[in-house]
């Protein structure tokens, strides 16, 4: 999807990816396929392109590294360091004031004893590394569940974080341009189910009181951590009515994928803009929207989505629908409220 909105502004692309066929090589003009860690690859690669971008996080910090020896990387790669871990990201933003959960550290069987005892229970217990869609978390309800937990997902260092009894999760997507210019999209909540985001809807239904707070958090991440493109802000709202910061995606985001279609400016727009140092476009949203995520083998009713005039359908050209991979999204507009 950022592949074709940048073809639509007339660039040309290069995709880099460890496997072949990849969904946007189908739009590309060139792919490269090597492992991340192929750092001679990741260089060749970045000298034919005028920028760099990545789509996820679990990119090795050596590729960003080698990339940035070639050309610029956007957003860079201490961004890319600080929020694909889960420990340098809870610090970082607790250290810089942001509200988050209480947590604690995870790397011996005493430090698994003492987050217990500090935090108490029921938590959550998460790998710092390598994690998305609920994979690499279990919520525990005693020092004997932390325990196993801890030893089920490979005794690897983890974060061990207070459970939070939350309202509603929200996410603002947000852009920031190489001058500090700032743009955020509408706050939106979602849903999910089995740790998977189902459905997102926007506009959040919040006080807007509480829209205006999130995007402000959302402005202040984006300048502590320097940022140049995009990044999605998910936030717990806590039943006590307080904004807690849960995670950080230096990318377009599956929860915004609403706005290719109910926004002046896609997500996607809005990173080709960002990272290639031109105007912010508008934000504004000119539908109410409901996006829902099509997982695994629901792809094949892709024609029943068509049903309701009133809905997109946007499939993502994988070839494999197992259990749990996200497919494709819908999304219905709505007349604004």
């Amino acid at each position: 999807m950022f592949a074709l909105a940048a073809r639509a502004m007339g660039y040309r692309i290069h995709i880099f990816s460890p496997e072949s066929d990849a969904p946007a090589a189908q739009v590309a003009d060139k792919e490269f396929v090597a492992d991340y860690l192929d750092l001679d690859r990741i260089r060749e690669f970045a000298r034919g392109t005028s920028v760099v971008t990545f789509e996820f996080e679990n990119v090795a910090a050596e590729a960003t590294t080698a990339a940035a020896e070639e050309t610029l990387v956007r957003p860079g790669g201490g961004v890319l360091h600080t929020t694909q871990h889960r420990l340098r990201e809870k610090t970082f933003l607790r250290d810089h004031g942001f509200p988050v959960t209480p947590f604690h550290a995870i790397r011996w069987d005493d430090d698994a004893r003492r987050a217990g005892d500090l935090l108490g229970f029921p938590g959550v217990l998460k790998t710092a590394g390598f994690g998305y869609d609920g994979k690499g978390q279990a919520k525990v309800r005693s020092a004997e569940e932390l325990a196993a937990a801890w030893a089920g997902l490979g005794r690897v260092e983890a974060i061990y974080e207070a459970f939070v009894h939350f309202e509603k999760e929200l996410s603002v997507v947000a852009a920031r341009g190489p001058r500090g210019e700032f743009a955020a999209f509408p706050v939106f909540e979602n849903e999910h189910s089995n740790h998977i985001l189902d459905v997102t809807s926007s506009p959040a239904n919040i006080e807007p009181r509480l829209a205006l707070e999130a995007e402000s958090l959302a402005r202040g991440i984006l300048e502590a951590l320097d940022v140049v493109g995009l990044l999605t802000v998910e936030l717990f709202l806590a039943r006590d009515g307080k904004l807690l910061v849960n995670e950080l995606a230096p990318r377009p985001h599956n929860s915004g994928h609403w706005t290719i279609d109910a926004c002046h400016t896609s997500q996607f727009e809005q990173l080709v803009r960002a990272i290639c140092g031109l105007t912010l476009g508008s934000t504004e949203r000119h539908a109410d929207a409901v996006m829902k995520n099509i997982i695994g083998p629901d792809v094949e009713r892709w024609r029943d989505y068509l049903n309701d005039p009133t809905t997109k359908l946007h499939l993502y050209s994988k070839r494999e629908a197992p259990p749990g991979r996200k497919m494709g999204h819908t999304t219905r507009l709505l007349p604004r409220r």
